[in-house]
């Protein structure tokens, strides 16, 4: 089924990032594997070719165009490359979004050209040792003091939390006001008290720095609040659609590229002297994912262009997102099992694959947590 979103600026930007992904990542991908980490010449890179601004406006060095359809592509080419190491979309889908429509006009005169370039590299912090999915459970503090807040806490499983140079810190300023007292402020790189713990050793996405942080009083000043004191919690409740959207972007992508390479192994691959294609068993699994993926892609689509209108809802984001990764776990895994012995070797992309969908119906709020969402919005 042909898709019907994109235009020729869509089109030509796909070449762009085509191109920068196999110069520029697929070369060097499994060295970053091993390091558990990319170099952040990676970032300014990307930023010289306009990948990482594109949303940001042309004054700051962004190209001008706020549209989630430029995202998408950059997802889609991304995950076709198999590159689950550069952070790029925590970057441009998630924090740009808080940056754009949150910070004043001295703080994006401050931030947003490194943020363009790829020399401010962004993270955000929300999960904490003791609070994931429940945000308002959260315990680091945000304490005002004079023209400065002093932050303590403790974040954990934060994605690009090594490189980042500025990190959007989720803290209570009023611990005695619900989800009334949560707040955003950055923290930036070289704040005396802010420390990085360990890049923490996961399953899957073994190139994507992945770290523990730590706030021991660091004084932070009150013109790095973002938004308004007290209103982090709504404004983190606008976003989370767009962020959970961008993990069913690249579900669906994953899917569809994991379909198409089996496709061609099946097809190759012999047993009883015939093509493993050929047997019905293969041809069945084959179809019904190949079913799935499909209608995964039109919803999606339809999510792309439901977000770019302002119209798309919490509870479709959340659909979006349990569904396709749902889906991508399905698709991987009976995917493996028609290669064989050969798909429980990580040199084969299929293992590598299988490793790094674990993570996808966990972070951006766990399958549980989105039907939940969802049931609440039927009025259950």
């Amino acid at each position: 089924m042909e898709r019907q979103i994109f235009n020729a600026d869509h089109d030509a930007f796909r070449e762009s990032v085509r191109a920068f992904c196999d110069k520029e990542i697929v070369p060097h991908h499994a060295g970053w594997e091993e390091a558990g980490i990319v170099p952040r010449e990676l970032w300014a890179a990307a930023g010289e070719q306009g990948l990482l601004g594109f949303m940001m406006p042309e004054q700051y060095g962004g190209g001008g165009v706020r549209d989630f359809r430029f995202n998408a592509v950059l997802i889609e080419e991304i995950t076709r490359a198999k590159a689950s190491g550069p952070g790029f979309t925590i970057h441009t889908d998630i924090n740009s979004a808080y940056l754009l429509d949150y910070a004043n006009d001295e703080q994006k005169a401050r931030w947003l050209p490194g943020f363009c370039s790829g020399e401010t590299i962004t993270a955000i912090a929300m999960t904490e040792p003791g609070a994931g999915s429940d945000l308002q459970g959260i315990q680091t503090t945000a304490v005002r003091d004079g023209d400065s807040y002093v932050i303590n806490g403790q974040k954990t499983f934060i994605s690009n939390g090594i490189l980042a140079d500025l990190v959007i810190v989720v803290a209570k300023t009023d611990p005695a006001a619900g989800y009334q007292g949560i707040s955003l402020i950055v923290v930036e790189r070289g704040m005396p008290g802010f420390e990085r713990g360990r890049n923490l050793d996961k399953i899957g996405l073994k190139a994507q720095d992945t770290a523990e942080l730590f706030f021991d009083n660091v004084r932070v000043p009150a013109a790095n609040l973002l938004g308004e004191e007290g209103k982090g919690f709504i404004y983190l409740m606008e976003k989370l659609p767009q962020e959970r959207l961008t993990i069913a972007v690249v579900a669906a992508a994953a899917c569809e590229n994991v379909v198409a390479s089996t496709v061609e192994y099946v097809k190759g691959r012999t047993a009883f002297g015939r093509p493993i294609g050929s047997f019905q068993n293969s041809r069945f699994v084959l179809a019904e994912l190949a079913t799935e993926t499909q209608i995964a892609r039109v919803f999606v689509d339809r999510c792309i262009t439901e977000l770019n209108a302002g119209t798309l809802t919490v509870s479709e984001a959340a659909m979006a997102k349990w569904w396709t990764t749902e889906l991508q776990k399905k698709v991987v895994d009976k995917c493996l099992q028609l290669y064989g012995g050969y798909g429980f070797m990580t040199e084969y992309p299929i293992a590598k694959a299988y490793l790094d969908t674990r993570v996808q119906t966990i972070y951006g709020g766990t399958t549980e947590v989105m039907k939940e969402i969802i049931g609440r919005t039927m009025g259950l």
